[in-house]
């Protein structure tokens, strides 16, 4: 009998679901490897490894009807017929995952369904962390990879294993909730309280002399844990909303690092677990080269083997595997697919529903026609979104043997799920991608013949417009005339223009101060900032009047806006003007406040109002203080 026999016949025992690290030590035994081997390479304790065999080869003692043991396991069984009774346990075991109700590939795998596949040692790994006092597991990967499966049995292990849980998804906050600090935090608090059926008393805990950080962690820790006997798993899903808002973004997430490292010193504190799950698309727009949240235990969730899918096949009921000795048609499906487990869940779908056959799934899966048509443009939307993107990916797919990429864009491309990085080299994650990408850019002219073009064409429209002798910048009326045209133009296309006004913070007391000619000085310094960080085609930026400066990002969402509008806020203030004057304004370096507005424009709203909106905002931030971001309430 093979492996997948003897693991077969244990589920049918009624050891349905084996620990994922028991089939993985059965697997490798049956190779020969020891217990010390499998302890070096998947980084376990050996005696840990040594016990939980050990009730392994007591139950294949049982099943067997003689000793089994790691030494004589392969020896023993692999030249040993299944009996009748045994092929008939299987095949009824086979039966009953065959008439399970097909699941649709969308959302997380429920804990009963048969068409979860471990990844050993992942999933071992996972549960052992939440064991530790104070840990922190951070579940990151692309989207459809698997991660709210995973977190549903990590929670799932938890509650078996007698602790509190409590899981919040950040897609359930509102957008006005995830950009107010305070407000996330209470939010957050709230939440816990609930689902710990705590009543709130979230004012009771609440000081804003103290600060929201100090008055949510002792409301953690004097309220929450307090009440609670036993750990809390606190799972944090979708944490990828909280980076649209960087100012949430920004104190947040060192909040969750102070959290775990109080674990060391609070022994309160030693109750919560947290499991922080988020999608590395979300890198994309954002102006970094790293993670932003590196604490505690990283789980990578790698792609499925060929053995695993050859399992999900198995248990979906077709035939792919046992009709084809040669294993050419599952070898088809890995040549197309590789290991991505939505991509393949999704083909086995309808492959079960016999809405394809494998041959005209294997033939249409790269077109617009294929199923997995809408995943693709997204993506391919997603890289005209970012030319410098587009080109790097246009490079990767047009090279049989990869491309070398700068490394910030193949740290982005590869959190997209794109591409695969090997050293400095880049290949596409899998055929697919590669198929459909090397027909897209075939089938237009070249992504730096666009950027080219499109460069051109900016120029141009640079020298139409008007420009601030003093800046250098584009005047109000160009900036009127192009936001007229831009107006029309994204009505039409139903794409989205974000508008950023920015203002030099007593400019008046400035000049007043130090001279008029100073003054110019300063508002050529800022405008140079702003140019340097409004540089993708079409964006215009515009000295609107006097210290007032407009930016427009066509096709630029609110939170790419504020990201940008918070790179020029940061980057005047790093410019470390000094100044004398004394305001009542804290400080002594010169500030700029910012107001962004949103909108997708069409024939029922006026860009007059538009431009209102962005100027309520920048007044909104002077009004909270100045040297800040505000985004407009109707976002």
């Amino acid at each position: 009998m093979t492996i997948d026999e003897v693991l077969c016949l244990l589920r049918a025992r009624g050891q349905r679901n084996l620990n994922p690290i028991q089939e993985l030590v059965l697997r490798q035994a049956w190779k020969g490897q020891t217990y010390a081997g499998m302890a070096k390479e998947f980084h376990y304790d050996a005696n840990y490894l040594k016990n939980l065999a050990a009730e392994l080869w007591h139950g294949l003692s049982e099943i067997f009807e003689m000793p089994v043991t790691k030494t004589n396991f392969r020896i023993a069984l692999e030249d040993r017929p299944l009996t009748s009774e045994q092929r008939q346990e299987i095949a009824q075991f086979s039966s009953q995952l065959s008439q399970t109700p097909l699941e649709f590939p969308s959302g997380p795998v429920p804990l009963n369904s048969p068409f979860y596949i471990d990844r050993p040692p992942v999933e071992e790994l996972a549960y052992r962390e939440i064991a530790k006092p104070g840990s922190v597991i951070r579940l990151k990967a692309p989207r459809l990879m698997g991660k709210s499966s995973l977190l549903l049995r990590i929670l799932d292990r938890a509650t078996r294993s007698g602790y509190r849980t409590v899981s919040l998804d950040f897609q359930e906050a509102d957008a006005e909730i995830l950009a107010s600090f305070d407000g996330l935090l209470r939010w957050v608090c709230t939440r816990i309280a609930r689902q710990l059926d705590l009543p709130s008393q979230i004012d009771d805990y609440w000081d804003e002399e103290i600060g929201s950080k100090v008055s949510c962690t002792h409301y953690l820790q004097q309220y929450l844990l307090a009440r609670i006997d036993s750990p809390l798993v606190l799972a944090l899903n979708e944490v990828n909303r909280v980076f649209e808002y960087p100012n949430s973004a920004r104190e947040f997430l060192p909040l969750l690092r102070f959290w775990h490292e109080q674990a060391k010193q609070v022994s309160v504190f030693q109750k919560l677990r947290l499991v922080v799950v988020y999608n590395t698309e979300a890198y994309i727009p954002l102006n970094m080269n790293q993670s932003p949240f590196n604490v505690g235990r990283p789980i990578q969730l790698p792609e499925f083997s060929p053995a695993q899918v050859a399992e999900l096949v198995k248990r979906h009921g077709l035939s792919i595997v046992e009709d084809d000795p040669d294993g050419q048609q599952l070898q088809s499906l890995l040549d197309l697919l590789g290991g991505h487990p939505y991509l393949v869940r999704l083909a086995l779908y309808h492959l079960c529903h016999q809405d394809v056959s494998l041959e005209q799934l294997l033939l249409e899966a790269p077109t617009q026609a294929g199923i997995y048509g809408d995943r693709l443009r997204d993506y391919w939307a997603m890289l005209l979104d970012y030319p410098e993107l587009s080109a790097a990916m246009e490079q990767v797919v047009s090279s049989d043997e990869g491309a070398q990429l700068e490394s910030i864009v193949a740290y982005k491309l590869e959190s997209m799920g794109l591409v695969k990085l090997e050293g400095n080299c880049a290949t596409p994650s899998c055929p697919l991608y590669r198929l459909y990408f090397r027909a897209q850019f075939q089938r237009g002219e070249s992504t730096l013949d666009r950027l080219q073009k499109l460069e051109r064409e900016n120029q141009e429209l640079q020298r139409r417009y008007s420009v601030d002798e003093l800046t250098q910048l584009v005047n109000r009326r160009g900036f009127e005339e192009f936001l007229q045209q831009q107006w029309g133009l994204l009505a039409r296309e139903n794409a989205p223009l974000s508008l950023i006004f920015c203002d030099l913070d007593y400019l008046r007391f400035y000049n007043k101060a130090e001279g008029e000619a100073a003054g110019d000085r300063l508002l050529q310094q800022v405008a140079e900032v702003i140019r340097q960080i409004v540089r993708q085609p079409y964006d215009l930026a515009a000295r609107y009047g006097g210290e007032e400066f407009a930016i427009l990002l066509p096709k630029t969402e609110a939170a790419g806006a504020v990201q940008v509008a918070e790179r020029i806020r940061e980057r005047v203030k790093a410019l470390g003007i000094e100044r004398d004057y004394q305001i009542g304004f804290p400080g002594n370096t010169v500030t700029v406040s910012l107001g962004v507005a949103c909108q997708v424009p069409n024939s029922r709203h006026l860009w007059e109002d538009f431009v209102r909106s962005a100027q309520t905002a920048l007044e909104r931030s002077k009004q909270l203080g100045r040297d800040r971001v505000t985004l407009a309430s109707n976002h």
